[in-house]
């Protein structure tokens, strides 16, 4: 059940990325499903720091990967730390999806791993679209780090429909929700 909603999110997710783009992902379920679901003639640079999303890009016949090195951090299998940070910075993406622990519109997103927070703070920084990718059950959940305020996200992906009412804040607040 829960595979099958984060399949849905991917499969919502795959017409954003566009040939050539250079698109950067920060790690967990979802993202892995998004992997997987990349159309084999798409081509584009990949560019990430988790391991799992790694392994599966490099399945990709045509998805070249640039990988974000630093310490492991083995909770999240995502490297972490000052020169993942500083590669990221390097880099300016078309988009960043990133993985969602929690979302809400008031608090923002938020995460449970503060080195993890970094990353996707620095992702978020170098990219021209953000893209929040969040099963249903995260919606309105907070966690102790603040890693941004949702109104720096350009779209939400969710296995709802966008007209849904959980979604309405999220809409209010100018996010393309799909």
């Amino acid at each position: 059940m829960l595979t099958r909603r984060k399949k849905l999110i991917a499969r919502k997710a795959i017409p954003l990325i566009q040939q050539d783009m250079f698109v950067t992902t920060t790690g967990g379920t979802t993202l892995i499903e998004l992997a997987k679901a990349l159309p084999a003639a798409l081509k584009a640079t990949f560019i990430s720091g988790s391991i799992p999303v790694i392994m599966e890009y490099t399945y990709h016949p045509n998805i070249d990967v640039i990988v974000i090195g630093d310490k492991v951090s083995k909770n999240s299998k995502i490297t972490v730390g000052g020169d993942a940070i500083t590669k990221i910075r390097q880099i300016k993406s078309d988009l960043c999806f990133l993985g969602v622990n929690a979302i809400d519109a008031e608090h923002g997103i938020t995460d449970n791993d503060w080195d993890v927070v970094q990353v996707k703070r620095a992702m978020i920084e170098s990219a021209q679209k953000v893209v929040c990718l969040s099963i249903a059950e995260k919606i309105n959940t907070c966690q102790p780090f603040h890693v941004f305020p949702v109104e720096e996200i350009d779209i939400l992906i969710t296995e709802l429909d966008p007209d849904d009412p959980l979604l309405e804040p999220y809409r209010k607040k100018g996010i393309q929700v799909i």
